[in-house]
């Protein structure tokens, strides 16, 4: 149908006639979208409400420890810095305008969003085609400082704005204030008014002056460049930045501005380095030590700064002397109690050139230093040191193990013997009796934690471990007891599992003094209560030397980083000349006890016992394997068994193992 116009006409539907309504499932998935819209809401809304509103108010999670030496001297400062939170009120009016001038200078009329800021924020970073200026009031801020990332994304600044909107609500504008200087970031690790105003100026927020509330407030944009250690000018001309804002917005007057323009830094905190090798090891500790606090936590530790200043510098010296033409260009020392205590960390040659430590990261083969374990699983068989092995060529499959240049007595040495010249046929000899497994559990009783090869050649110490772990073990055979867990904070100190038997400690004694009486540590043999052992791997890459005088156990380990051979250094030579200069300054200094009795350089003899003498016919004691000649391969599944060095020895009267403790 159409009307005169010739349009068509409009059909209505009769009188009384019902209207067709929507399928149900259209009503349906409407009222169900409904439905989550505002569940979605009031969860947002709940969120947002339950956020902890004392969160900024917090100390750090991450406080300042001051690690202070065993002796009371701070050594390092780790961690950020944050004092107790500041009160608006309680401030002079120039110290929060400051901020206020600079930052939000709308604060105190816009609702938490400054939409005018946002909208010439937007205008000026079209223009430049880069984010060039923000529009965050201080509201926003507080709100990504104290609960949201630093990332830059949409999403968080959604969450950043509906937050801020969430503290408007709840908190008044001086609240807010308060707590927004309490959480800001000003450089150098540190956080909120309070502990800047000490750091840089050595005052409380209540002190400030304008020019130095000027400073602070001009940080917070930059505060890493701008911050007045780090570059003074520019922390000078920012300040003076602030202070012409103040004189726009009223809150200072010109003649005030120019009164403070010359802005002297005074550091309130003593300069400390943030880390060494021991601070870097021992902070972990010191962390689960020590709960939060606002300020600086002193955590007392265990480290002897005359040790370690001293210890640096023998290592220092004999790299510098030796190093270059052996061709070692690092070395670690570590010295500790019998319990763990460590007083001494040196994880390298130079900490500023290299923070990799040396001491407890580096994983390096130890060498014949591990055939300890070897003769304890023997010990624990029920043999003695003067059980008989013998000295000869051996073949274990397709693998013939070596002592260095064929030397063998080719015929049955004590065990005293054949450790304290090193020999490796005979440590293969004695893994054969004892078994692999019962050689892993010796390892482990003492602490060792290491990937232990699936054959023999572990006898001759191809298990890479670090240095700590090893000095550890040897503590627990000075200790009598095992495993020995190395701490550097007294609180978090573990005692000991187990006692070593008897029998057990007095055979290792004897064997470990053996070593450095008669044979390949002799270099070591600072005192009549002096213990240790070599060790030397594969074409002279690692040279240790680890043992203990009275109560000072001590490791050394020389070698390259790029693991590359040095030249002939063997645990005879370099590692042991640091440990007996070492060894020798602490018994100097008089901190080495036997029975509770400080034990000097002049010798003691210990009540003699007889011992193997040493065979003037036999070859000489020689320390570790050569590769495999002739075609030799080893075991199926195996690498080459580490080349181990001569270690030379030199005759001297044999002594009795006598327990130093």
């Amino acid at each position: 149908m159409t009307d005169p116009t010739g349009a068509p006409e409009t059909v209505r539907a009769p009188m009384g006639a019902a209207i067709a309504k929507p399928p149900f499932w259209r009503r349906r998935l409407w009222q169900v979208a409904g439905g989550a819209v505002l569940a979605l809401i009031a969860l947002i809304v709940f969120m947002v409400w339950s956020l902890p509103l004392g969160r900024a108010l917090e100390p750090l999670a991450n406080p300042t420890l001051i690690l202070v030496s065993a002796d009371g001297k701070p050594f390092a400062r780790r961690g950020s810095y944050k004092e107790q939170p500041v009160d608006v009120t309680k401030l002079p009016k120039h110290v929060p305008g400051a901020f206020v001038a600079i930052e939000d200078r709308r604060f105190y009329s816009h609702i938490g969003l400054d939409f005018r800021a946002i909208a010439r924020a937007l205008q000026r970073n079209v223009g430049e085609g880069e984010v060039q200026q923000g529009g965050s009031t201080i509201t926003q801020q507080l709100a990504k400082n104290a609960f949201l990332s630093n990332q830059r994304s949409l999403r968080r600044k959604a969450q950043e704005a509906l937050i801020a909107l969430y503290l408007e609500a709840r908190l008044t504008k001086d609240e807010i204030l308060s707590r927004y200087l309490s959480t800001v970031y000003f450089g150098d690790g540190v956080f909120g008014l309070r502990a800047a105003a000490r750091h840089y100026f050595d005052k409380t927020p209540e002190t400030l002056s304008i020019g130095e509330a000027a400073m602070l407030a001009g940080m917070v944009k930059a505060p890493s460049r701008l911050a007045p250690t780090e570059d003074l000018p520019a922390a000078r001309e920012r300040a003076r930045v602030v202070l012409a804002t103040m004189v726009e917005v009223g809150a200072i007057t010109p003649q005030q501005a120019r009164a403070n323009r010359t802005i002297r830094v005074r550091e309130g905190r003593e300069k400390l380095p943030v880390g060494t090798y021991f601070a870097d090891w021992v902070s972990p500790q010191a962390r689960r030590a020590f709960e939060s606090a606002y300020g600086e936590v002193l955590v007392p530790t265990t480290l002897d700064s005359v040790l370690q200043e001293r210890a640096e510098t023998i290592v220092s010296q004999a790299l510098k002397r030796h190093g270059g033409y052996l061709h070692a260009t690092q070395a670690a020392l570590v010295a500790m109690r019998p319990d763990g205590r460590v007083l001494v960390m040196v994880g390298g040659d130079n900490y500023k050139t290299s923070q990799f430590n040396r001491v407890s990261d580096a994983q390096r083969q130890p060498g014949s230093a591990f055939k300890l374990f070897v003769y304890q699983a023997a010990l624990r068989s029920g043999m003695t040191p003067d059980s008989l092995i013998l000295d000869a060529p051996v073949t274990i499959g397709d693998w013939s193990p070596k002592n260095h240049e064929g030397h063998y007595a080719n015929r049955e040495i004590h065990l005293r013997n054949a450790f304290a010249g090193s020999s490796n046929v005979a440590a293969v000899r004695l893994a054969q009796q004892v078994g692999r497994a019962q050689i892993v559990r010796a390892a482990q009783d003492m602490g060792v934690r290491a990937d232990f090869p699936p054959d023999l050649t572990l006898a001759l110490g191809t298990a890479p471990m670090t240095l700590l772990d090893l000095t550890s073990a040897y503590a627990g055979v000075a200790a009598g007891q095992a495993p020995v867990t190395p701490y550097g904070v007294p609180q978090v100190r573990v005692a000991p599992a187990r006692q070593l038997p008897r029998a057990e400690r007095d055979g290792l004694l004897d064997l470990l003094r053996a070593a450095v009486t008669f044979g390949t540590g002799n270099t070591a043999n600072v005192s009549p209560y002096a213990y240790g052992k070599t060790g030397t791997t594969q074409d002279y890459r690692d040279a240790l030397f680890v043992g203990f005088v009275g109560d000072m156990v001590i490791g050394v380990w020389v070698g390259n980083d790029d693991n590359s051979p040095m030249n002939g250094v063997a645990g005879a030579g370099l590692p042991a000349e640091i440990w007996r200069d070492f060894a020798r300054y602490a018994m100097s200094k008089g901190v080495v006890r036997v029975n509770g009795k400080r034990i000097g350089m002049a010798p003691v003899a210990p009540p003699p016992v007889a011992v193997e003498a040493v065979d003037p016919l036999a070859a000489p004691p020689v320390d570790g394997a050569v590769p495999p000649v002739d075609g030799a391969t080893p075991p199926a599944g195996t690498s080459a068994a580490p080349a181990q060095p001569a270690e030379a020895a030199q005759p001297a009267a044999p002594a009795a193992a006598q327990p130093p403790f």
